[in-house]
């Protein structure tokens, strides 16, 4: 039975209205066909759909739908078969049009963050400074660019080869960017989850020194790719390869092959062997760390992988290889531990001064004798080395210059290596009794002399008692008895008749530099000083009077020649009389006759000095001189500890013995000076004839404590505490009870 069919000849009932109305119903045969319908027509349906419909065969909902699904599938497939690969070809062009623009769009964005390409040169090397010692032999060179351009014909062929196969090996094929080299370390750093490769070419790595920054940023990996690129366009293979030689950053301040030859194996680049080759290649992966000097096992491993991969890339032989990894010649030189580099860095403080910024290699020509500072090193190191433990004494300054001022030698410390504090210059310490002299020029230019007799006994200043060294007291003693001896009563006695400020200006203008303390305990060396400005301020008794200038720069040239500098002659300036220059050289000769300072000699030679021990044994000096040479010994502690009763007449003496003998040598003896018709070297039997040596005279009070008054010793050296409360301002708070 067909859904929806009607029976035959049955009608519904109508009652009413409706029933009249229902005869007035259109039928389809009374419609007259387009007439006034405002409906838009459909289409005429098939006599076979109609009959179907006039006879009420209409499917149902359901399949209704499923015939429209047909119906929409076969109209897709007949006109839309290509629609989906046409559809993906459009989007993938589109897209690939989008990616070519946005590459285009970070290209112009990086480059507009570099200077114009036009414009772009390779930067001059920053300025070397050379040091060259009296003779013109080469003392130190600072500057990041230690070593010469040196041109790669010039280098034996497995040197540069070395860097080739470990650091770029298809150098001679990339363009500049090297992508199956990228693709290579990509894989590896993936395999071993980390960065153990990188893909960067020898022009990357050259870009990246030569214009950039050392950041690790894609903007700048992204600006180091295109310069790689201008390179490799602007210039050769081999023109990239001698730039990258000479620039490449070794460890150690050394920077190029040259430099780095010279600082690891004492040799130029063109002399070095394969192994050295190998070493030298291995360093540029990280040459802080791999540094020979620093790290020789680890420099040592690098190198052997490199040469591994020269033997793999066929650069060596394998017999070349195992005969380098076998047998290593690395003559490794230690790095910077030459005291000479304490001489090094006090020039560079002064050059600004001298010649303004350095935009070119220079040369330093100084006073220092290379002999005398190799002696002078030798005399601090092997005295340190030899008695440091049982006087706890760990370093030791030296500095030695002409009477006229001239730097000959200097060692700022025992190991410049551990330690690049110049204890002769930047070190302040107290000068004990090596200070002494002053207060005695200072009584002898108020009328006093040599042979003027002063009490030595004990002696309070408002609550300070100081005492001697040796705890014994001589009585009436002379001036040149109690400063031979180093008597502290004496000085202090002559120290306030004088007046301590007086003997603040004498110190001033013989050339202390150093804020002095015009107080009681002057006398004793209590306020501190640098070495080189003691030694200075003793120069003028050596040279006849006249105030000195220290100092090391004679001539400053550019390597082409032009001069820069030239030290002028200084006008002499007398800040002593000739007649106390020749008192103060008798007296401070008898130190070294039967005074504290009796084992400083030098054959045949008249020297004078003076000791110096500062408070609990801090610091012990001797300041000694011919008419060849000031010298000046200082050895402590850094951190202002006590010694182990290191006194000046000891180490120091020592120490300046050693170096004056060496240092006069062959040179003709000649006298210090004198005073005109009086007091001198020649009249010195006479004056020790008219006085008889002490004798201890009766011991006076007791001293209190060690020398009275103490204070805390301080936390670290060079540094000063404040006062201590109550003194008045009379003393200072570092006191000395028995210094020498």
């Amino acid at each position: 039975m067909a859904w929806g069919k009607k029976k035959a000849g049955r009608k519904e009932p109508l009652f009413g209205l409706p029933a009249a109305l229902a005869d007035l119903r259109l039928t389809a045969a009374d419609r007259v066909p387009g007439g006034g319908d405002d409906k838009p027509k459909k289409p005429a349906k098939s006599s076979a759909k109609r009959k179907s419909e006039e006879a009420g065969d209409e499917p149902p909902p359901r399949e209704r739908k499923a015939q429209a699904s047909r119906s929409g599938a076969k109209r897709r497939a007949k006109s839309g078969g290509g629609f989906g690969l046409g559809r993906l070809i459009y989007w993938g062009a589109v897209l690939s049009l989008w990616g070519v623009i946005a590459v285009i769009g970070v290209v112009i964005y990086v480059g507009a963050h570099l200077p114009p390409i036009q414009s772009l040169e390779i930067p001059k090397r920053p300025p070397t400074i050379q040091i060259v010692g009296i003779d013109g032999s080469m003392l130190a060179q600072r500057g990041e660019m230690a070593g010469a351009n040196i041109a790669l014909k010039d280098l034996p062929p497995y040197l540069p080869k070395a860097f080739i196969a470990i650091e770029d090996r298809r150098f001679y094929s990339h363009f500049g960017i090297d992508p199956v080299g990228i693709l290579r370390a990509l894989v590896t750093n993936v395999m071993h989850r980390g960065v153990s490769q990188g893909g960067s070419t020898l022009t990357q790595q050259l870009a990246k020194n030569l214009f950039l920054t050392q950041e690790r940023t894609m903007q700048r990996k992204l600006q180091e790719a295109e310069l790689a690129i201008w390179l490799e366009r602007k210039h050769s293979k081999d023109e990239i390869l001698e730039l990258y030689l000479n620039r490449v950053y070794f460890g150690s301040g050394a920077y190029g092959v040259e430099a780095a030859a010279q600082k690891y194996f004492g040799k130029s680049a063109r002399n070095v062997t394969v192994a050295e080759a190998a070493m030298l290649a291995g360093l540029v992966k990280s040459p802080s760390r791999l540094a020979p000097n620093r790290n020789p096992e680890g420099a040592e491993a690098r190198a052997q992988i490199v040469l591994a991969a020269m033997a793999d890339a066929k650069f060596i032989t394998d017999a070349q290889a195992q005969a380098s990894i076998g047998h290593p010649s690395y003559n490794v030189k230690p790095a910077g531990a030459g005291t000479v580099n304490y001489v090094a860095d006090w020039i560079g403080e002064v050059l600004d001064d001298l010649v303004g910024q350095i935009d070119e290699s220079i040369k330093v020509e100084t006073t220092i004798d290379p002999k005398l500072q190799g002696v002078a090193e030798a005399a601090i190191i092997d005295e340190l080395a030899a008695k440091s433990v049982k006087f706890n004494v760990s370093q030791g300054a030296l500095v030695a210059m002409t009477p006229d001022g001239a730097v000959r030698a200097m060692v700022g410390g025992r190991n410049y290596s551990e330690s690049q504090y110049n204890r002769a210059v930047t070190a302040r310490r107290q000068p004990g009794s090596s200070f002494k002299p002053f207060v005695y020029l200072t009584a002898l230019e108020q009328g006093l002399t040599p042979d003027t007799m002063r009490q030595d006994a004990p002696i309070e200043v408002k609550g300070w008692k100081p005492e001697n060294y040796t705890h014994e007291y001589f009585g009436a003693v002379t001036l040149t008895q109690a400063l031979a001896m180093s008597l502290n009563t004496v000085a202090i006695r002559l120290g306030l008749e004088v007046g301590p400020k007086n003997v603040v200006r004498t110190a001033h203008r013989l050339g202390i530099s150093s804020k002095l303390e015009p107080n009681a305990s002057i006398a004793l060396g209590t306020s501190e000083v640098s070495v080189v400005e003691l030694v200075g301020a003793y120069a003028p008794f050596a040279n006849g009077g006249f105030a000195v200038a220290p100092h090391v720069v004679t001539r400053i040239r550019t390597l082409s020649g032009k001069l820069l500098y030239m030290r002028q002659p200084e006008e002499r300036s007398q800040v002593i009389d000739p007649r106390y220059v020749g008192m103060m050289n008798t007296m401070m000769r008898e130190t070294l006759i039967s005074g504290t300072a009796k084992k400083a000699e030098i054959p045949g030679w008249p020297a004078a000095g003076k000791t110096g021990t500062s408070q609990d044994y801090r610091d012990a000096w001797f300041i000694g001189y011919t008419a060849n040479l000031v010298t000046g010994v200082w050895l402590g502690n850094d951190d202002n500890s006590p010694t182990k009763k290191a006194t000046g007449g000891g180490l120091p003496v020592e120490v300046w013995s050693r170096f004056m003998k060496t240092a006069h040598e062959g040179v003709p003896v000649a006298n210090l000076p004198s005073s005109p018709g009086g007091w001198g070297l020649s009249n010195l039997a006479q004056a020790a004839s008219q006085v008889s040596p002490p004798t201890p005279a009766a011991p006076g009070p007791a001293p209190v404590g060690n020398g009275g008054y103490r204070p805390p010793p301080p936390t670290r050296a060079n540094v000063r505490p404040e006062p201590a409360a109550g003194l008045d301002g009379w003393l200072m708070d570092r006191l000395f009870g028995g210094n020498r």
